[in-house]
C-alpha cells in the first residue's frame, strides 16, 4: 500500500462507475450496458474527461489498448450482472445481497427489485459517500435497501450485521469487482458465510482475475497494479480457470458456469462492436448453494 494513501470512498468503485457512465451515453443500439444514475459518483476531473470528445480520446489513447480491454470486460460485466439480476428477479427473487457493493445502483434502476429487501454490504467509507449521493440524488434512500458497514479485511460477516436478513429466503449474492481486493482467507470466509446463512438454491454471482494477473505473470497485472495499487486497492486473490470448479464444489456449491471473454464476446461484442478489445484474464462465474 503505498505511504502516501489515506482511506476514502473506493477510488476503484468510482473507476467501475466511469466505464458504466461513459457506456451510457453511446446509442441505444451500440451501448453494451446502461447505468444513468453512474455519472453522478464521478469526480470533476472524470466528468470533465468524459464530457469533452478530445479529453477522452486523449484519455484512451495514454492508457492504451489493455487498459481499455479491462474497461470494455468491466462493461460486459456490468451487462451480464444486470442480465442476470433481471431474470432472477422474473424468477421469483426474494432477497438479494450485494458484497462489495460500491456505487451498485442496482436495487434504483432494475424494476422488480423495489419489492425484494436489498442488503448492500460495503466498506464504511464508500458506503458514506453512496448513502449521501443516493440521498442527492433521490431525495431519500429506499426503504427496501439496507445498508451494512463492513470491512471485509478486518470483520468477519456474521448474522448479527443482517438483522433483517432471512436465511430461509433464496437469495442471490452478488459480488462484482469485489474478490480480487480480499485474502484468500477473507474470501473463504465469506463463501463459508454465504453456505451457512442461505437457504439451499441460493446463488452466488462474482467475477475474478486469472491467477496470472494476481502473480502479475501477464501484462494485465503489471497494469491493474499501477493504477490500484496507489489508491491502496491491491489485487491479492485470483483463480485459474481451470480450477473454479473444483475450488467451489469444495466449499459447498454445484451447477458452476464459468463464462469467459470469448463467452460475452460473443454475446455483446458484435456488429458495430466487434473490434473494440476486451480482457482475456476477466471472467464470471456463479453457483447454487448446494447443502
Amino acid at each position: 500500500m503505498s505511504k502516501d494513501y489515506i482511506r476514502g470512498p473506493s477510488v476503484m468503485a468510482e473507476l467501475a462507475a466511469s466505464h458504466r457512465a461513459e457506456e451510457s451515453t453511446k446509442p441505444v443500439d451500440e451501448r453494451i450496458c446502461y447505468d444513468q444514475y453512474a455519472v453522478y459518483f464521478l469526480s470533476p476531473d472524470a466528468l470533465e474527461i468524459m464530457k469533452d470528445p478530445l479529453k477522452l480520446k486523449a484519455f484512451k489513447e495514454q492508457v492504451g489498448p489493455l487498459a481499455q480491454g479491462i474497461g470494455n470486460s468491466m462493461r460486459a460485466r456490468a451487462r451480464y450482472f444486470d442480465d442476470f439480476v433481471k431474470k432472477s428477479v422474473n424468477e421469483g427473487l426474494e432477497q438479494l445481497v450485494i458484497l462489495g457493493a460500491g456505487y451498485d445502483t442496482r436495487a434504483y434502476r432494475i424494476e422488480g427489485l423495489e419489492d425484494v429487501k436489498v442488503f448492500e454490504v460495503d466498506h464504511p467509507d464508500t458506503q458514506h459517500f453512496k448513502i449521501k449521493k443516493i440521498k442527492e440524488i433521490f431525495g431519500s434512500t429506499s426503504d427496501n435497501v439496507v445498508y451494512v458497514p463492513v470491512d471485509f479485511e478486518t470483520q468477519a460477516l456474521n448474522q448479527d450485521l443482517f438483522e433483517e436478513y432471512d436465511s430461509l429466503k433464496r437469495t442471490l449474492f452478488v459480488m462484482e469487482g469485489l474478490i480480487y481486493y480480499l485474502s484468500p482467507k477473507s474470501v473463504d470466509q465469506i463463501l463459508s458465510f454465504i453456505v451457512g446463512n442461505s437457504s439451499n438454491g441460493s446463488i452466488i454471482l462474482f467475477d475474478y482475475f486469472h491467477q496470472c494477473v494476481i502473480d502479475e505473470t501477464c501484462e494485465v497485472g503489471k497494469i491493474f497494479r499501477h493504477y490500484a495499487e496507489p489508491v491502496g486497492e491491491t489485487l491479492k486473490f485470483g483463480l485459474k480457470e481451470e480450477t473454479v470448479e473444483k475450488f467451489l464444489i469444495e466449499r459447498g456449491f454445484s451447477n458452476i458456469e464459468n463464462v469467459t471473454s470469448e463467452d460475452y464476446k460473443k454475446a455483446y461484442f458484435q456488429g458495430i462492436n466487434e473490434n473494440r478489445e476486451i480482457c482475456s484474464q476477466v471472467y464470471f462465474a456463479h453457483a447454487v448453494v448446494d447443502k
